[in-house]
């Protein structure tokens, strides 16, 4: 149970982080017109990974009904 434990909270660690390059990315390319597509590609990622980072999040929170 650990070692699962551990291994979801490297994958948060991952994804957040992963998050916040996109970030940095997101703000570079949309100051070019031409990579508006890529911006779009890179939000949805990002949304993407947000959904997963809550999904993690919740899996680790002990469920308080029990």
């Amino acid at each position: 149970m650990l070692d699962d434990r551990d291994s979801l909270l490297r994958r948060l660690h991952e994804m957040r982080s992963e998050h916040r390059d996109l970030d940095t990315v997101i703000a570079r390319l949309q100051d070019s017109i031409a990579d508006q597509l890529q911006v779009q590609r890179l939000k949805k990622r990002k949304l993407k990974l947000k959904d997963e980072i809550s999904w993690l999040e919740s899996r680790l929170l002990p469920d308080i009904s029990a």
